[in-house]
C-alpha cells in the first residue's frame, strides 16, 4: 500500500497544535478512499530554539553522557546544566502532549532521532575537537544512544498502547563525514575522512535497539553512500529523489529489490515550489521505470517532503503534506491500473 508520511521537522513552536495537525491530516486519513495509508510522525519544532534542534533534542536522549551548549555548539560537559534542562522540559512537554493528541490511536507512528554518525559529527569534545576525531567517544555515544532510543520507545508504548512504532535515523551529515568534508575546530583543516567500516557498527549499534520495530535510515543529500545504507540492516531508506542521479535510482533499485522500503523524499520543501501532485508522481513513475521496477511495485513508496518542513509557514507546511497525501494517491492508482 503507498504511503506518506513528513521527515521530522515542522514550523512552530506549539507542539500541541503540530501534533494536532499530525493525526488530522495523516493519522485519520482514510485509505479506503484513496488506497493510500497515512503514517504521522512526532515532530521536531527546531523554532523553539536550543534543544528544538535535532542535535541538541537527540543529544537530550543520551544516558549517562551529559552536554550543554558552548558557543561552538554542544559540548560534552561532566554534569548537564541549563541547556540540558530546557531540553529536557521539551522532551516532557512532547510525550505529556503526544499521549493526549494520540489517545486512543491504532496505527503507524514514527520518531525521528539525529543518527550516530551525525551526531559524532555535531557534538565536541571536552579538549575542544568533534567526538568523531575519537572512535571511542563515538562508540560510546551510540551505545548511550542506542540505550536512550529503548527508553524513549518504552515510554512511546505506554502512552500509545495502539501505535505501531517506527524509527528514523536522520543522517544528513554522513555524506561529508565520509568525505572528510567537516571542518576542524580551527575551521583552518578538515576532520579526517571516517571509513564506511568505522560508521556501520555505530548505525547497526543504534538500528538494533528499535527491536522488531520497522526502521529507516534518513539522509537527504544529491549523493547518498546507498551501499553503507542498505548493509546497516535498515527496513527503509527515506532520500531526496529530485536531487538523485540515475547512478542513485540504481541503488534504491538494489534495495528495492533486497525488500528495503522506499521513502521518496519528491514534494519540494522550498517556500516558492509550486507542487503539481500529478507531475511529481509522473517524474517518481517515469524514474521507477528506468530502473526496471514494475509498476505495481509503486505501492511499495512512502512519499515523503524532500525534507524538514520547519522553514515554511504553518499553511504551507499542511499544503506541502496534503501534496504528499494526493501524490501517494496518484501513485496507488497507477499500481492498480
Amino acid at each position: 500500500m503507498t504511503s506518506a508520511s513528513g521527515i521530522g521537522s515542522w514550523p512552530g513552536t506549539d507542539i500541541a497544535e503540530a501534533l494536532r495537525i499530525q493525526r488530522e491530516l495523516l493519522g485519520e486519513h482514510d485509505e479506503r478512499a484513496d488506497g493510500v495509508r497515512g503514517i504521522p510522525s512526532l515532530p521536531e519544532l527546531p523554532s523553539r530554539g536550543p534543544g528544538g534542534d535535532l542535535i541538541g533534542r537527540t543529544a537530550g536522549l543520551l544516558v549517562d553522557l551529559a552536554v550543554d551548549l558552548q558557543p561552538a555548539g554542544w559540548r560534552f560537559v561532566d554534569r548537564p546544566g541549563h541547556d540540558a534542562a530546557r531540553t529536557s522540559a521539551f522532551w516532557t512537554e512532547d510525550l505529556d502532549e503526544l499521549a493526549a493528541a494520540f489517545d486512543g490511536y491504532a496505527g503507524p507512528l514514527k520518531l525521528a532521532v539525529a543518527g550516530p554518525v551525525t551526531l559524532a559529527g555535531g557534538i565536541w569534545l571536552h579538549r575542544g575537537e568533534r567526538a568523531l576525531v575519537d572512535q571511542g567517544a563515538c562508540r560510546d555515544l551510540a551505545e548511550s544512544l542506542a540505550e536512550g532510543l529503548r527508553v524513549l520507545l518504552a515510554s512511546l508504548t505506554r502512552l500509545v498502547p495502539g501505535a505501531d512504532l517506527i524509527v528514523q535515523l536522520d543522517e544528513p551529515s554522513l555524506p561529508a563525514i565520509l568525505d572528510g568534508g567537516l571542518p576542524t575546530a580551527s575551521g583552518f583543516g578538515r576532520i579526517r575522512a571516517v571509513d564506511g567500516q568505522e560508521a556501520l557498527p555505530l548505525l547497526q549499534t543504534v538500528l538494533a535497539a528499535a527491536g522488531e520495530r520497522p526502521t529507516v535510515v534518513h539522509c537527504c543529500a544529491a549523493y547518498p553512500p546507498l551501499p553503507l545504507l542498505r548493509r546497516t540492516g535498515a527496513g527503509g531508506l527515506s532520500v531526496d529523489t529530485t536531487l538523485l542521479s540515475p547512478r542513485g535510482w540504481e541503488g534504491l533499485a538494489v534495495a528495492a529489490e533486497d525488500g528495503v522500503a522506499l521513502y521518496a523524499g519528491c514534494v519540494a520543501t522550498s517556500p516558492d515550489a509550486m507542487v503539481d501532485p500529478v507531475s511529481v508522481a509522473d517524474r517518481v513513475g517515469q524514474a521507477w521505470e528506468r530502473i526496471g521496477m514494475p509498476p505495481a511495485h509503486l505501492d511499495q513508496i512512502v512519499v515523503t517532503p524532500t525534507c524538514g518542513l520547519a522553514n515554511l509557514t504553518p499553511a504551507a507546511a499542511i499544503d506541502r503534506q496534503r501534496a504528499c497525501l494526493q501524490v501517494a494517491a496518484e501513485l496507488a492508482s497507477r499500481a492498480n491500473g
